[in-house]
Formats: C-alpha cells, sequence, structure tokens
C-alpha cells in the first residue's frame, strides 16, 4: 500500500512559511552563521528543484513562490554571511560564492525555464552548492564544537531533500538521466546515514528526537515516491506533484531540526 502525502494545504502551508524559522535580520552568533551557511546549500537546490518543476509545468504557483522566496532569502543571507566573515578564508569564500551566485541566479530568471537550459543550470547549481558547502565547513571550524557539527548534519539534511527532488525532475525530462539516478542514490544513502548519527548524539534532545521522528515519517514518503523515477509513466505528473510536496514537508522538518541545533548551548 502506497503512503498517502500529506494534503495539497500541507504543502501550500510550508511553502508560504519560508523562510523558515530563526530567520534574523543578522546573524547572531556561529551556531546561526552555521545554519545559515548551511541553508544557503539547501536554497541553492530548492531553486534548481523549482525551476525544473516549472520546466515539467507542475506546481506552477507553488513553484514560483518556492524559486521567488528563495532567491530573495539567498541574497539577504548571502550579504549577512559576507558581513559576518572574520577571517580572510571565509571572505574569500564568500566572495567566490557571490561570483557564482550571480552566473546561477543569471540562469534561474534570466530566461524562461526550459529543457534547453537545464544542463547548464544544474552545472551553476553545483557550482554555488560547492561553495556555500565550503562556507558552512569553515564556519563549523570556528566555532569548534560537537553542536556545530550537528548544525552542519542536520541543514546538509535540508540540502539533501532539495537535491534528490531535483535530481528525480531532472531524470525525468530527461536530462542525464543516468547521473541523475546516481546522484539521488549516493543522496539517499547519506541522508539514512546521516539521520542515524543525529537520533544518536547525545547532545540530540527529547524534543528534537520528537522531530527527527517526524522527519522519519516525512522521509517514508519521499522516498517511495523517488522509488517510482524508473516506472513512472511518460508524461505522468502525480508522481512529479508527490517528489516536490514530500520534499518540501521533510525539508520543514529539518529546517525546524536545524535550528533547534542552533539554539543549544553547550
Amino acid at each position: 500500500m502506497k503512503p498517502n502525502l500529506l494534503s495539497r494545504r500541507t504543502l501550500i502551508t510550508a511553502v508560504v512559511g519560508l523562510p523558515l524559522l530563526s530567520v534574523h535580520a543578522q546573524v547572531s552568533d556561529l551556531g546561526d552563521a552555521i545554519n545559515k551557511a548551511g541553508r544557503q546549500r539547501m536554497l541553492s537546490q530548492r531553486m534548481g528543484k523549482a525551476w525544473l518543476a516549472l520546466v515539467h509545468g507542475i506546481e506552477k504557483n507553488n513553484a514560483q513562490t518556492v524559486l521567488d522566496k528563495s532567491l530573495s532569502l539567498f541574497d539577504r543571507q548571502l550579504v549577512e554571511l559576507k558581513a559576518f566573515a572574520s577571517s580572510t578564508d571565509i571572505k574569500d569564500t564568500y566572495a567566490k560564492l557571490d561570483a557564482s551566485w550571480t552566473s546561477y541566479k543569471t540562469a534561474l530568471v534570466g530566461s524562461t525555464p526550459s529543457r534547453d537550459h537545464a544542463a547548464a543550470m544544474l552545472q551553476l547549481n553545483a557550482g554555488v552548492l560547492a561553495l556555500a558547502h565550503q562556507g558552512t565547513v569553515q564556519y563549523e571550524a570556528v566555532q569548534g564544537k560537537p553542536t556545530g557539527k550537528l548544525v552542519n548534519v542536520a541543514g546538509r539534511q535540508r540540502m539533501l531533500s532539495q537535491r534528490m527532488a531535483m535530481f528525480y525532475l531532472a531524470a525525468r525530462l530527461p536530462v542525464d538521466a543516468a547521473s541523475a539516478g546516481a546522484e539521488i542514490d549516493k543522496a539517499r544513502t547519506e541522508f539514512v546515514s546521516a539521520m542515524a548519527f543525529l537520533r544518536k548524539a547525545p547532545e540530540t534532545t527529547a524534543r528534537i528526537q520528537e522531530e527527527l521522528q517526524l522527519a522519519d515519517g516525512q522521509w517514508i514518503f519521499l522516498d517511495a515516491a523517488l522509488k517510482r523515477v524508473g516506472t513512472a509513466e511518460a508524461g505522468a505528473v502525480k508522481p512529479l506533484t508527490e517528489v516536490f510536496t514530500a520534499s518540501e514537508n521533510l525539508l520543514t522538518v529539518m529546517d525546524r531540526v536545524t535550528g533547534m541545533y542552533s539554539s543549544l548551548k553547550t
């Protein structure tokens, strides 16, 4: 029996609810910096997913809302993270990210989303993701606490939820379907391993454990939808919308978890 995905209303709540929790006007401390730096990773993949959803013509209003809000949030957090950077190495990372982001943003909004431009978009997407990850790791190293690693790992789960969905939509176009399938499999393995790591961490409170259980439930929905990538009929819309919906719902829970880790004072 296939799991029933949450309602469209739930999805709309998740979409409109972003920017997600604990998004301040400026970076408040290193825990917040790791959270926001990690959120940039997620946004890079989420924008790619939304763009590809527009190519497919699914969830048009929601996908456009996701794209617009994610663009705005990425811009704002980039300014904040650049301002908070204290070392030359971190400043250099964010200067490079700024340049890479300019090219990616142009690809996202410079023309109507289309299959012809999908491969180029994905290539630029990868460059932004790599630099956003580099910045996150650098901020974690500066903090040098176990909670910093937990914020990084939990935050990366947000990114993986979006990356799997993005490559599902790419595979269904299809754009380099074999590579997309390999990326989904890799991200799935990393996601499952990281969830086990978070559950076992001594810093994980009972309240966070409850949220991780909720995330596990959402992961079941997303994983089931992703596994249908090779069996979905050409032109079928439902599998695409299921992946879009499930990835949004999992993101909402994991962003909440990441914020809870970033608030731990240990």
